[in-house]
């Protein structure tokens, strides 16, 4: 014997089911890659504040890769930004300015007697 046909109101309902299910997983796999981009996002993060992503550690892209680039950017149209060389967008960290070391323990500070006396 064959299904019964469905119903107008059972094939809306039914339709409606199926609806919330698709928004329900399409909401659930762009939440995992939010949290996974986050993650990523802050581990980048990380390793710039640590100075592992600037300086002579990063190679630029390769001239052909860049004007291939651009080629295909004027052939469609798109705007062609003119960019300062690579050296000039990721300057190295300056070096930390060398302390001098204390002759001795006994090294006193006068910078107080200097504040203290007044030139009149």
């Amino acid at each position: 014997m064959p299904p019964e046909p469905e119903t107008a109101a059972e094939n809306f309902a039914r339709t409606g089911r199926d609806a919330v299910t698709y928004a329900r997983q399409v909401a659930r796999t762009a939440k995992a890659r939010y949290e996974r981009r986050r993650g990523e996002n802050a581990d980048l993060a990380k390793q710039f504040g640590k100075g592992r992503l600037a300086g002579a550690d990063t190679a630029p892209t390769p001239s052909v890769v860049r004007n291939a680039a651009k080629r295909f950017r004027a052939g469609t149209g798109l705007p062609v930004p003119t960019l300062p060389p690579a050296a000039d967008l990721v300057p190295p960290r300056p070096e930390p300015a060398p302390r001098r070391p204390r002759v001795s323990d006994d090294d006193e500070d006068f910078s107080q007697s200097r504040i203290m006396m007044r030139g009149d």
